[in-house]
């Protein structure tokens, strides 16, 4: 059960979009996105990384105090942006946070030219979901499964290299 779905703009829209729609909870924007600070996942040092995130990203205090919130995104690399996403939300008055992601779990880097870390940088590497949600400080996480991502994609070719 939860009040209100809210993306990690932008990358979290469109599946936050379908999540409200799927589940009938209530879609609102509120985290609202600076854009002039560019790919938190991709910049160097985890100094600078959660600098920019504080940064980049401002809850909307109207839309997620006293509620449970369902916080959607694309993918969970590191953890640090999603980390400082799921404080700010608590420090903004959310009672619950829940993180739910459109992709499977990142487990391994990309060897074909994304720019994702080696893999002892990444979170969801070598523990378990339980392990992440603890990490990133939620009260639940759930992925969308390999079977999952084919589906929404309409394609069953894809590069799961890094899953």
């Amino acid at each position: 059960n939860a009040d209100v779905v809210i993306p990690v703009p932008d990358s979290g829209r469109a599946a936050a979009l379908g999540f409200s729609q799927t589940s009938g909870i209530p879609y609102a924007e509120g985290l609202i996105k600076n854009r002039y600070i560019g790919r938190t996942f991709i910049m160097p040092g985890q100094f600078y990384r959660e600098l920019k995130v504080k940064l980049k990203l401002s809850p909307v205090r109207e839309i997620v105090s006293g509620k449970r919130v369902v916080l959607i995104d694309d993918s969970i690399v590191r953890g640090t942006t999603m980390r400082r996403i799921v404080v700010m939300l608590r420090k903004a008055g959310a009672k619950e946070v829940h993180v739910r992601i459109a992709s499977p779990p990142i487990k391994h880097p990309c060897y074909m030219g994304i720019d994702i870390p080696t893999r002892h940088e990444l979170i969801a590497a070598f523990g378990s979901i339980d392990r992440v949600k603890k990490a990133i400080n939620a009260d639940t996480l759930a992925y969308l499964s390999v079977d999952g991502l084919k589906k929404a994609v309409g394609k069953e070719e894809l590069c799961l290299a890094c899953l």
